[in-house]
């Protein structure tokens, strides 16, 4: 087989478990023949799938050449010297401010919040990205529509991002070939995908770039704000004693490594009984606005459990875009008082 046939099928290869070629991926560093040997040298990081491709092109080569060599360059490595909370990296040079919005617990309905806030923001005309960094449970592709959406590349080889309701968003979830395939990664693996998605996607230029941080106080959390100057926490919170006690632990983990909080959303703080118009506080009174009393941080507002932001959150249709007056007001009412909180920071 000539030698230009030869490049061009071993970059054809598949990398594994991807839908993109080696040159797709410009993973082909060398392709070097001298006399009857054959070297080709590729920049992977992955012993995994760099073993299924030596074999690869070994199937390829072996018959045309009396010596195939392929070696792996670890060199051109990503970048993953962190940074400090003190001096944090920016790997989002392409946002003016970052917002991560975090709480102390799962199911208090942060994802929603973020969805709902992000969306609010481009109402107003700002230009904004999501980012979904809840690797194990990533709700924001379903939330927004793109839960069928799967993950493109552009000619620069930069991931092109989900658009829907005036926002750029991207997930784990749009990696996966199924919903429910399950992310069974350890942290530092999660930590590496959630800096790919900051610095190969094609944002643009964004004001607000959006982090939907996973519940609690672990690597993701402290690795943003190690990665990234983030002008903001927002915290989200329900009335309940326990929650809040999970939520003071958030708290005072970004007030330790300086992270400003931009305030607390009290989220399902209130039941209206459709039939007769009673309120119910299901699960207790003011939890959430005590707690931000108590920690001197702004407290943003309340969102009420709600039959329509349930619905519309599960088919993606944000409540703030295809909901009632009541749901964009009370979010609007949120982003207000965060622009606020930012600007008095």
């Amino acid at each position: 087989m000539p030698k230009v046939d030869l490049r061009a099928a071993i970059g054809a290869i598949k990398y594994p478990k991807l839908e993109k070629s080696l040159d797709e991926l410009k993973i082909v560093e060398k392709f070097i023949v001298e006399n009857n040997t054959l070297k080709v040298e590729l920049t992977m990081q992955n012993p995994e799938a760099f073993a299924q491709v030596e074999k690869e092109i070994h199937r390829l080569c072996d018959k045309e050449f009396k010596e195939v060599i392929v070696s792996q360059d670890l060199s051109k490595k990503k970048d993953m010297n962190h940074g400090h909370t003190h001096n944090p990296n920016n790997r989002a040079p392409y946002a003016k401010k970052v917002i991560a919005v975090t709480s102390g617990k799962g199911g208090v309905g942060k994802s929603t919040t973020a969805v709902n806030l992000a969306i609010s923001f481009a109402q107003k005309g700002f230009k904004v990205g999501l980012l979904d960094a809840d690797v194990y449970g990533p709700d924001v592709p379903r939330m927004l529509g793109l839960d069928m959406e799967k993950m493109k590349w552009n000619d620069q080889d930069k991931i092109i991002p989900g658009e829907n309701f005036g926002i750029k968003a991207i997930s784990v979830g749009m990696t996966t070939p199924r919903r429910d395939t399950p992310l069974v990664w350890r942290s530092s693996v999660a930590v590496s995908a959630l800096i790919q998605f900051l610095e190969d996607v094609a944002w643009g230029e964004l004001d607000f770039l959006f982090i939907d941080m996973p519940p609690g106080t672990g690597d993701v959390q402290l690795t943003m704000a190690q990665e990234l100057p983030i002008a903001a926490a927002v915290i989200v919170a329900t009335p309940q004693v326990v929650a809040n006690d999970d939520v003071s632990r958030a708290i005072m983990m970004f007030k330790d490594i300086n992270v400003p909080i931009g305030g607390l959303v009290e989220n399902m703080s209130y039941f209206i009984a459709p039939d007769t118009g009673n309120r119910y506080d299901i699960f207790g009174t003011d939890g959430g606005k005590n707690t931000a009393v108590k920690y001197d941080i702004p407290f943003l507002g309340s969102i009420p459990i709600d039959m329509e932001i349930r619905h519309l959150s599960d088919i993606g249709e944000p409540p703030v875009a295809r909901g009632s007056d009541e749901h964009k007001k009370a979010y609007a009412t949120i982003r207000d008082g965060l622009l606020d909180a930012m600007a008095q920071g």
